[in-house]
């Protein structure tokens, strides 16, 4: 990409924009992006909305053309009514991941809060959706418009053959099973623009053919043997399946086509946003980082004002301001302190690094241009990863980091020493254990169904460090995995390291 030639002159003066300001900064950004930064994006497309289409996107997932659901509503009506109230204020900018790459900026901006959010979502959040390794493989930015646009139009229809109550009831259960709807290791490459076509061809299949399987529980048989035959029947089903949604996809017994395609829609939805999950940290570090860089090079240009720079700081220091533990506004690691804390530790790293600093990153201590290592960073790791790999023991002492053993057996916690090289490992290998969705999910997969039998779907929870699931929170879920399945549902609580069941959840479909 050949960068555009840059223009000295002010981008703008004051508060007030338009359309033409819009697009200065838009150029200018673009020319730091490129010239200075070396990123490689999707190209821009950018909206503008009201405060009320924000709220609206907060509580559709920050996805546009979406479906609608009950849930949505609620979760509005909480937005505005904290809003209204001057409890909650509102993002600058929402960006979805998508080619073009589509970011929605707020009306009520100024025009250097414009300036912040172009550079940090039409250049920040866009290169990493591009290039990162988990959002190549497993999101599908070309289709992903076209693909919201389908289900929307999808959902209407069976809303009005069917009734909403019905599709209500069958969005319910998939949105509760949502965090149990994803592949997590490596598949077929998603391609969304593909199943709208794949369901149509679906449903003129089951036009042209009536099949009875499901209809009448089957009569055992010759073929009895093969049924009771477990692990043949595991195989089967491909069984375990961790993707509870696309097993119920594939076999539940009692559902109708276009319910198992709401499944889907669910499933596929899903699917995109787990690589988010994955990366939250590591996509608002980058994103933090290359506004803050653009905005410092446009006003050493001259481009920008001293006035709209401090602007620009007061709102970037607000975003990444770190409470202290004991501070009554603390609520965990803010992932844009930590993220851009992270990044600039990278720079420093490269250009004045200590002799510590070798000894923990020869590859890239003192290599002078911290950009093609970032830029590598962005690409293929993931929070978890990024952090095993890139926190330093400087960055530690900084951000006073300590672990804090808690071991039920002991009478009071315990602050692990850090205060030499193991100590440092350690609380580095903690902090990333809280970023790895291996760690911090449930690991519960399908096990078995006797299809032939009783068709009771048995799940296992593999429990971690004796952590068993909130009981009542567990029974709510299983009652929507329940309703879709149509039979019992027994879910096992497992010790993995034995095999011996902890606890059992036993919950039968609504009648």
């Amino acid at each position: 990409m050949n960068a555009p030639v840059s223009t000295s002159p002010l981008l703008y003066e004051g508060a007030d924009w338009d359309f033409a300001t819009l697009m200065r900064i838009h150029d200018a950004c673009e020319v730091v992006a490129v010239r200075d930064l070396g990123l490689d994006f999707y190209t821009n497309r950018i909206e503008i909305i009201s405060a009320e289409q924000m709220l609206d996107a907060y509580a559709s997932t920050g996805l546009p053309l979406f479906y609608r659901h009950w849930s949505f509503g609620k979760q509005f009506a909480q937005h505005e009514a904290l809003y209204r109230k001057g409890l909650r204020g509102l993002a600058y900018e929402i960006v979805i991941n998508s080619d073009p790459c589509l970011s929605y900026v707020m009306e009520e901006n100024t025009a250097t809060l414009q300036a912040l959010v172009i550079a940090h979502a039409a250049f920040g959040h866009n290169h990493f959706f591009k290039n990162n390794r988990l959002f190549k493989e497993w999101t599908d930015a070309k289709g992903i418009l076209d693909y919201l646009e389908f289900a929307k139009g999808y959902i209407a229809e069976c809303e009005d053959r069917y009734g909403e109550i019905a599709v209500e009831r069958v969005l319910d259960s998939a949105h509760a099973l949502m965090n149990y709807g994803v592949h997590r290791h490596h598949r077929r490459t998603i391609d969304l623009r593909s199943e709208e076509q794949r369901e149509r061809e679906r449903r003129a299949h089951d036009e042209r053919m009536y099949n009875v399987l499901w209809s009448t529980l089957p009569e055992r048989s010759s073929s009895s043997a093969v049924a009771d035959d477990v692990e043949k029947r595991r195989a089967l089903l491909q069984l375990p399946q961790e993707n509870v949604l696309y097993f119920l996809e594939k076999s539940a017994p009692r559902l109708a086509p276009w319910q198992r395609e709401v499944i889907r829609i669910v499933r596929n939805v899903a699917q995109y946003f787990h690589p988010q999950r994955q990366t939250k940290m590591m996509n608002e570090g980058c994103a933090t980082y290359v506004h803050h860089r653009i905005l410092n090079t446009l006003h050493r240009e001259g481009q920008l004002t001293d006035g709209a720079l401090l602007e620009a700081l007061h709102s970037h220091t607000s975003v990444i301001m770190q409470p202290d533990f004991d501070d009554p506004r603390y609520s965990g690691i803010n992932p844009y302190a930590l993220g851009f804390a992270m990044m600039e530790d990278i720079e420093r790293i490269c250009r004045e690094p200590t002799e510590e600093d070798r000894a923990w990153f020869p590859d890239f201590a003192g290599c002078g241009d911290p950009m093609p290592v970032l830029r590598h960073g962005w690409a293929e790791f993931r929070d978890e990863s990024f952090i095993l790999q890139f926190l330093s023991p400087h960055l530690m002492r900084k951000m006073k980091l300590f672990h804090l053993k808690d071991d039920a057996a002991q009478p009071a916690l315990r602050v692990d020493a850090m205060h030499d090289e193991r100590g440092y490992r350690r609380l580095r290998r903690a902090l990333a254990k809280q970023y790895d969705p291996a760690w911090t999910d449930p690991d519960i997969q399908v096990v078995d169904v006797d299809l032939s039998g009783d068709r009771r779907l048995i799940l296992e929870h593999r429990v971690q460090d004796g952590r068993l699931l909130e009981e009542q929170e567990a029974r709510q879920v299983l009652r929507h995995l329940a309703h879709l399945w149509s039979y019992d549902v027994l879910l096992r609580e497992v010790d993995p390291t034995t095999g011996a069941s902890l606890r059992e959840h036993a919950v039968s479909p609504p009648r």
